[in-house]
């Protein structure tokens, strides 16, 4: 049911190269942000003196933030239009960040954490929708593209913060640095964000539930981001448990993984366009399926690191090519249904690794991953029937 419209603007000029190196721009800044704070948890944790169980549920806060704040984006940027949206969370985050360095009690962590996931989830949706209507008026694939910047900007985000740490630079001078690098990138990026949310804003109401197929590629989103947080998150205590892999080496099971991602995200287009989006689809759910299998059946370690690696190709561009289907789709306009898959995927990165720590905890993290290698099965099987009901 659809409660209201937005005002009526008119249909609006095709973009062109400036608003497609924005969109980049904004995708390197969402990477860029969301890595940052992986290298500061441990200081932050340091900080308010909690246990591994309170700093649990405090991560959640992050989690939660971006659950709470995607939805609404979708509405939001069919009222206000992309760049007003994407500019207010963008230095929303720039100023937030540097508060997760500094802040030293678990109520104010909590907060800042929940501010930081809830301006992270707005940005990533909100240019996730320009994305969309980007990549339409290019005629051509583009949104692998624009994740890969995504990855590429946690690779950056991760690395240079966990530098500068190392180098001595306090966590709140490397946090204003990645700050300042955010404003930059944003006011690069400024003159190609677009003014409005969709291509006909008059045409469009602010709010439609959720249905059909669109619930479905989100159902689909949750299952590869589940996937994608079992790694980020079990993957060394896997390696160090399974196959007895060193625990300063354990690491690079997730490093060959966000590679792998980033190289098959970068080449992804090209690899769209050859191939189409739905052999993308499900050659990657099978091969990534392949990958956790390997990775858990794996006789030696380094067939095991070679399992994560082939998770990382294999699931590279399901994703891009699920937010350019609910782009196209036609149950419900594209700005909705590009926030309501978003939202149901981080649910996937939020709930998929607690729910793998239940599995583990009564049978085993073998058995969990064996279960996530199916679930990417199911991806690559179901696909092609739900193409049918677009």
């Amino acid at each position: 049911m659809s409660f209201t419209t937005a005002p009526n603007s008119g249909r609006h000029a095709l973009s062109g190269a400036r608003e497609q190196w924005a969109t980049r721009g904004v995708f390197l800044v969402a990477g860029l942000a969301m890595a940052a704070w992986a290298p500061l948890v441990p200081f932050a944790k340091a900080r308010v003196g909690v246990e591994d169980g309170t700093l649990g549920l405090l991560l959640l806060c992050l989690g939660l933030g971006s659950i709470v704040a995607m939805p609404i984006t979708g509405v939001l940027a069919s009222r206000f239009g992309c760049r007003a949206i994407i500019v207010a969370s963008s230095i929303a985050v720039a100023i937030v960040l540097p508060f997760l360095a500094i802040v030293d009690t678990v109520a104010g962590l909590a907060v800042a954490l929940a501010l930081f996931g809830a301006s992270v989830g707005t940005v990533d949706v909100a240019i996730n929708i320009q994305a969309v209507m980007v990549e339409k008026d290019s005629g051509r694939n583009m949104m692998s593209g624009f994740h890969g910047l995504f990855s590429l900007g946690g690779i950056i985000g991760a690395g240079g913060v966990s530098l500068l740490l190392g180098l001595g630079v306090a966590p709140l001078v490397a946090t204003l640095a990645i700050a300042a690098m955010l404003v930059v990138l944003l006011a690069f990026s400024f003159p190609g964000l677009l003014p409005y949310g969709n291509r006909e804003a008059g045409d469009t109401p602010l709010f439609v539930v959720p249905k059909g197929v669109v619930i479905f590629i989100g159902l689909l989103c949750f299952l590869v981001f589940l996937g994608e947080g079992a790694i980020l998150d079990w993957s060394a205590l896997f390696l160090i448990g399974t196959h007895q892999v060193d625990a300063a080496q354990a690491g690079l099971g997730y490093t060959m993984f966000a590679v792998a991602m980033t190289v098959g995200r970068l080449a992804g287009d090209r690899i769209v366009r050859t191939l189409g989006g739905m052999k993308v689809v499900v050659a990657g759910g099978l091969v990534a399926a392949s990958g956790f299998l390997l990775a858990v059946f794996a006789p030696t370690q380094p067939l095991a690191f070679l399992g994560f690696l082939l998770v990382g190709i294999g699931a590279s561009n399901i994703v891009p090519v699920l937010f350019t289907a609910a782009g196209n789709q036609t149950r419900m306009p594209p700005s909705l249904a590009i926030a309501a898959i978003t939202t149901m995927g981080y649910a996937g990165i939020l709930a998929g690794p607690a729910a793998i720590g239940v599995v583990a905890q009564h049978w085993s993290l073998s058995t969990a991953f064996v279960l996530v290698a199916a679930g990417l099965v199911f991806v690559a099987a179901s696909w092609p029937m739900t193409l049918r009901q677009r």
